[in-house]
């Protein structure tokens, strides 16, 4: 029997993160003249409101994506910007008690337009609206063609009624017309590097015919509760006498943790120093650092395989390691215990760490996806610089750890009051894991200050300080809490204050470069 060709397939799907690098491509195909999104900006949209993100795939590459969040009728039928409603593309003012759905990025690929790929998106828009009985759907729409009939028609307003009337042609509004959007005003400086629309958007609606009235009372329960157990070593620096030995050390946090059932364990910056105690003669800080290069991929392997022994995430502290191109940099390790094996530098090293050990700082912060949802890792002073935990949380984290080595109170503080401050502005969570104890002998680490901790915002549904758990200071121990995801929707949602929700995206934004 003669072979028979293949027939071409097209799926229509949510996105996943494995999807970001071909979304990024897609965009910027589309729209080569304007931004495209940063991957922490997909990362943010897919992990907070997955539903709301859709690839239209064919042939095993994608020719086509939406992104749609959930937002209150206040926000957005009133006047806004791209930036303002979309948290700067991140989706971050997502509302799970919102009423409309809202659009912020429809693009098909040029060469794909024969397949109603757009139609397709807002179909697949229409019954998400219509499956979470939301009233409908609102957006802001381009206007490509203004442009060009500036002269005929001045104003956005007298353009957006003649394309309506049918007295002038623009494909974008006519096609949203069709699929049975109708216009409520325009948006000025909407979207600025859209030139084609002179910054304008008409702004859209489509009603759900479905939607079914919904008093949503601020006091309602939150939903289903979402628990996530951690835990925090304080690690005491002792002398060992073998690279077993101290990797015993750390299977003996892993199995009491596990036992209890936790979801993520924590453990100290630089607590991989402990291995220096094995070294026969007194090394220099540089060569301290650059013999714990050596032990890195057996740690890693070692502290995998714990990983997934003991079905537990870990946050490997930190642990010196020499890059592709020759630099040092102080790196958190953390093992999924799926075998999965992530790394995020230290972006900000402190004097010490230049002066004395030779590290560089590196240059991405990441959200590390997990069965337990993304989660971000603030090395020590990294928690100090707020840009890069917000970062972190407008890309979907509401876990933060920070893994901190500090050698005095006055150190401890700075890291534990700014800790505390990302937790409240970001309304999220954030783990605290400090060494105690000392190392005689190894440079740098003549005395130890901890007192590790769990922190939560501060607000009606959480611990009354803020803390939800602390070990006592300078005592190996560990500290453990059950953390509700779901209440840190409620704080952004309806807390006393909305740190998230009332940014003034009108007035600043923090552009990463890359």
């Amino acid at each position: 029997m003669p072979s028979q060709p293949g027939r071409s397939s097209l799926n229509v799907r949510n996105a996943t993160l494995e999807d970001i690098p071909r979304i990024i491509a897609l965009v910027g195909k589309v729209y080569p003249s304007m931004d495209t999104y940063s991957v922490a900006m997909l990362q943010g949209q897919i992990s907070i409101f997955t539903d709301g993100q859709v690839v239209v795939e064919y042939d095993g590459e994608i020719v086509g994506y939406a992104a749609s969040f959930i937002i209150d009728g206040e926000t957005a039928l009133k006047p806004h910007t791209w930036d303002s409603i979309t948290g700067g593309g991140y989706a971050s003012r997502h509302n799970p008690k919102g009423t409309w759905l809202y659009g912020m990025e429809v693009c098909v690929d040029p060469e794909r337009r024969r397949l109603r790929i757009g139609q397709r998106l807002y179909d697949a828009r229409k019954e998400l609206a219509e499956r979470y009985e939301l009233e409908g759907i609102v957006f802001g729409g381009r206007m490509p063609n203004w442009q060009r009939k500036r002269k005929q028609f001045p104003t956005a307003k007298a353009y957006l009624d003649a394309v309506m009337a049918q007295e002038v042609a623009d494909p974008v509004i006519r096609f949203q017309a069709r699929m049975g959007f109708e216009p409520i005003g325009v948006l000025k400086g909407y979207l600025p590097s859209d030139t084609a629309s002179r910054g304008w958007a008409s702004h859209m609606v489509w009603r759900n015919p479905y939607a079914v009235e919904q008093k949503l009372s601020a006091n309602a329960p939150p939903g289903h509760k979402e628990m996530v157990r951690v835990a925090t070593v304080q690690f005491q620096q002792r002398r060992v006498e073998s690279f077993d030995e101290f990797i015993s050390n750390i299977e003996y946090f892993v199995d009491v943790t596990s036992d209890y059932r936790c979801d993520f364990v924590v453990f100290p910056e630089l607590f991989t120093l402990q291995l220096l105690a094995l070294e026969e003669t007194r090394l220099t800080p540089a060569q301290s650092i650059e013999r714990l290069t050596e032990y890195t991929p057996h740690f890693v392997e070692k502290m995998r395989e714990l990983a997934i022994s003991y079905n537990i995430n870990i946050i490997g502290g930190s642990h010196p390691t020499r890059t592709d191109d020759g630099d040092i940099q102080n790196v958190a390790y953390v093992f999924l215990r799926d075998g999965s094996v992530h790394a995020q530098e230290k972006i900000h090293p402190t004097p010490s760490e230049r002066h004395w050990w030779n590290i560089l700082g590196g240059d991405e912060i990441i959200t590390i996806p997990t069965d337990c949802g993304p989660i971000g890792v603030l090395i020590c002073y990294d928690s100090e610089f707020p840009e890069l935990a917000r970062k972190l949380v407008d890309a979907g984290a509401k876990l933060l750890f920070v893994p901190f080595c500090t050698d005095n109170r006055q150190g401890y503080l700075r890291v534990r009051y700014c800790a505390q401050a990302r937790a409240i502005e970001n309304q999220c969570y954030v783990v605290m894991s400090g060494n105690v104890g000392n190392l005689p002998g190894v440079e740098n680490m003549d005395i130890q200050y901890a007192q590790s901790c769990i922190l939560t915002p501060c607000d009606f549904r959480f611990a009354r300080d803020g803390v939800a758990a602390e070990c006592t200071e300078n005592v190996e121990t560990v500290a453990i809490a059950d953390l509700d995801l779901t209440d840190l929707d409620w704080a952004r949602q309806e807390g006393t204050v909305r740190n998230l929700r009332d940014r003034r995206f009108d007035l600043y934004k923090v552009d990463w470069k890359g």
